[in-house]
């Protein structure tokens, strides 16, 4: 009897274990660790900002791995605050999904009272991980948080608008560039061509998410009832807009490149293969598009991107003076940056 006991004791503990261990995980969930990948846009601002430094200001910047790891992991907080945000506000409308009905949310796994307090822990950690390396860097960072309540919160939750819904979600990319420039370059604000060129980009990824999604629930009222924007969207106008954010990207990035690196002209037809390598993949069945934290498993698109992004470093730094002849066109020596 006593052993019995023992076992049914031994076996409860086990349970609640293995309940809490569970639990752990669904809130660790809610926060998508997996779309962390997305915060290597961020890359993108150190090393235009490193460009700059050297080439206009004179100076040379070393930067510290503390600071970087300290801007990494504020970062990931934030997006995470978003994130959880985000879940809390959609659990309603993600029960008519096929996958998201299954989300830790959705589905029951996790209180939303705890997951609102999650929500503004990390929010808290992160703004104060951003302060502690300089102010341009924290107003960044409460611009990702900001942008999180406008997105999601009525009365604004802009996510419900067609159009609006893509381009203020993708404002959230040029916010990272800041986010790395400002690790470099505190006290300038980077090109504007650059900025919106980096926004228009994002909105080219989340409007193919859209299309994506719309064709794989196949059905425009389960598609409605799920996503309010979905009420007005329809394939061909997802297209169009999609065609639109590509074409406002080249254009943007051809005055970037024109005013400050002729080199960079190069890397056009490869940028312009990646938009046609990615539309392709968007426009496949169930396209892992619809799932950006899983594109990593496009294999062939990630090495298409490496190449296009060491072009793209290699001509950022070397300069190559035939090219500026050739488009008769002449890098400035000096430029004046909008000051902080």
């Amino acid at each position: 009897m006593t052993e019995t006991h023992s076992q049914e004791g031994v076996s409860e503990k086990t349970r609640i274990r293995s309940s809490l261990l569970s639990s752990l995980l669904a809130y660790i969930r809610i926060a998508r660790p997996d779309n962390w990948f997305k915060n290597v846009f961020m890359l993108a601002g150190i090393i235009l900002a490193f460009f700059f430094r050297y080439n206009f200001e004179g100076a040379h910047i070393v930067l510290r791995p503390r600071d970087f790891l300290i801007a990494v992991v504020s970062l990931c907080l934030i997006a995470s605050s978003n994130y959880v945000l985000n879940g809390i506000m959609d659990a309603a409308s993600d029960r008519h999904h096929p996958v998201k009905k299954f989300r830790p949310i959705p589905s029951g796994q996790v209180s939303l009272e705890t997951a609102a307090i999650e929500w503004i822990l990390l929010g808290a950690l992160g703004l104060s991980l951003a302060l502690f390396l300089n102010r341009p860097y924290f107003f960044a960072s409460a611009g990702l948080l900001v942008m999180g309540l406008i997105y999601n919160i009525p009365p604004l939750r802009s996510k419900d608008y067609p159009y609006v819904d893509v381009l203020s979600e993708s404002v959230n990319n040029p916010l990272r560039l800041f986010l790395g420039w400002f690790i470099v370059l505190p006290h300038v604000l980077p090109p504007i061509s650059l900025v919106v060129a980096y926004w228009m980009v994002g909105a080219f990824f989340m409007a193919s998410k859209r299309f994506a999604e719309y064709r794989s629930i196949a059905s425009p009222d389960i598609a409605s009832a799920y996503r309010h924007s979905f009420h007005h969207y329809t394939e061909h106008r997802l297209l169009l807009s999609m065609f639109f954010y590509a074409s406002a990207t080249a254009f943007l990035l051809g005055i970037f490149i024109t005013h400050f690196r002729p080199e960079l002209i190069v890397t056009v037809p490869l940028l312009a293969g990646f938009f046609s390598y990615y539309l392709s993949i968007t426009l496949k069945i169930d396209s892992t598009a619809q799932n950006p934290e899983k594109i990593y498993k496009e294999r062939g698109l990630m090495w298409y991107l490496a190449i296009c992004v060491v072009a793209f470093v290699v001509l950022l730094f070397v300069r190559v003076p035939i090219i500026g002849r050739i488009f008769n066109l002449t890098a400035p020596t000096t430029i004046q940056l909008w000051r902080l």
